[in-house]
């Protein structure tokens, strides 16, 4: 069974988390600070962490840099605060969702199994041999290795930040909303957009020359995003087209 751990200090929160989670079939363990968190992941290494970003002893943030030490690890912060930039912080650190508290049980258990889909098609074709690259200027990515690289450096990026990259690849020049995004690349016909917003910022950190005058990815004003190849060409390889 799929194994997750809760890490939260509220112990009703934990409580109510667990109850939703066992019942949708899955393993859960409970840790109620940072370094018992980090204690319990590398005794029994979960599939998940569900993780509140306000912990006592070390707080979520470096938890979450802690537990990914030895390789990627599905992560779902969860937080209180209001503002926008400090409940994208998880985001900031490479969480792959947040959920807002309070929140829904059931829209957490549904973010869990997303998020698992996409790391367990991305551990599945891992296994599997190297397909053809899709190129475009110094970036390359294959989708089966799930690898990518910039000028031949390995770029390090994160399951959905991976996501982002191959949809832009796969699609050239053309302008996508935020909520098509959403759709496409995390499956989700809800949530809040601006998750979207902090991925984009951090594939950009990764990708452009200069993160704050980007050219690869552009901003369509009232639209969306644009991927610019260099040069005007498109990406190269198998399934380079426009993904359709």
């Amino acid at each position: 069974m799929t194994h997750v751990l809760v890490v939260d200090d509220d112990p009703t929160v934990s409580e109510v988390v667990a109850g939703y989670l066992d019942r949708a079939g899955f393993t859960v363990e409970l840790a109620v600070d940072g370094p018992a968190a980090v204690a319990r992941a590398a005794a029994r290494p979960p599939d998940l962490v569900v993780l509140d970003l306000m912990l006592p002893g070390m707080d979520g943030l470096e938890v979450c840099r802690r537990i990914r030490e030895d390789g990627p690890l599905p992560v779902i912060m969860l937080t209180a605060r209001g503002d926008e930039e400090d409940r994208i912080l998880g985001l900031e650190v490479g969480a792959d969702d947040y959920v807002t508290k309070p929140f829904s049980p059931r829209e957490l258990v549904l973010r869990v199994e997303s998020v698992l889909r996409r790391a367990g098609s991305a551990a599945a074709v891992r296994a599997e041999q190297p397909g053809s690259w899709l190129r475009s200027g110094p970036l390359a990515l294959d989708p089966v290795a799930r690898r990518a690289t910039r000028g031949g450096d390995e770029l390090a990026l994160t399951i959905r930040e991976f996501d982002l990259l191959e949809y832009f690849l796969r699609r050239p020049g053309r302008a996508t909303s935020r909520e098509e995004l959403m759709r496409r690349v995390w499956g989700w016909e809800f949530g809040d957009l601006s998750t979207v917003t902090v991925h984009v910022r951090r594939l950009r950190e990764k990708i452009e020359d200069d993160p704050a005058r980007p050219r690869l990815i552009s901003t369509v004003w009232g639209v969306g995003y644009r991927f610019d190849p260099p040069g005007g060409s498109g990406a190269e390889g198998n399934g380079a087209g426009d993904g359709r």
